[in-house]
């Protein structure tokens, strides 16, 4: 009887341990990532400090200012800090510009919340390129008052250390274009 038993829960055992090993083998597909995921694995690699100039157009009392910029991996790589702010200057935003820019994968869309200095949220969804080397991020919408936004952003890697960034701020009806030449600080 006890050897009944024993065989039975052995069988048993061997049983699942088969089961178990073909259910592993079938779940081993790794998942396709979505076109945000490709987009937002992408914008991650330029995790890290960057430096350069900028120019705008029609203000050129604004060109040429350095510029430094810091983007941060956070939540568990779920989340990308963009934190811009003139080279030299101290975190203080209570006297100086320091816009603060999130992107996350919000289900199928790649999402951008730039948090402006002009005290509102305007909301982008981006969508990269075919050649996987520039995002665009188009309006969705905006909290806050629409006067004064950031309306549009474009992300162009050239390299591992270089990459541009090109955004459209929306004074009223008329669209300033500002393009940021960024090498990796060293």
């Amino acid at each position: 009887m006890k050897s009944r038993f024993l065989l039975t829960v052995i069988l048993m055992l061997l049983a699942s341990a088969a089961y178990a090993q073909s259910d592993a083998q079938n779940s081993s597909v790794v998942p396709v990532p979505s076109a945000a995921q490709k987009s937002f694995a992408t914008m991650k690699t330029l995790a890290g400090e960057w430096e350069g100039a900028v120019a705008v157009q029609d203000m050129p009392q604004m060109s040429g200012a350095k510029m430094h910029l810091s983007l941060r991996v956070t939540s568990r790589g779920n989340a990308l800090v963009h934190e811009f702010q003139e080279a030299g200057t101290p975190l203080d935003a209570t006297k100086y510009d320091h816009p603060v820019t999130m992107l996350y994968v919000d289900g199928d869309q790649l999402t951008l919340i730039h948090y402006c200095d002009a005290g509102n949220r305007p909301r982008m969804t981006g969508k990269m390129s075919p050649d996987g080397k520039t995002v665009e991020f188009e309006f969705a919408d905006i909290s806050g008052s629409a006067t004064y936004h950031m309306h549009h952003a474009v992300f162009t890697i050239i390299d591992a250390d270089h990459h541009t960034e090109d955004w459209t701020f929306m004074m009223k009806d008329k669209a300033i274009h500002a393009h940021f030449d960024l090498k990796r600080a060293q």
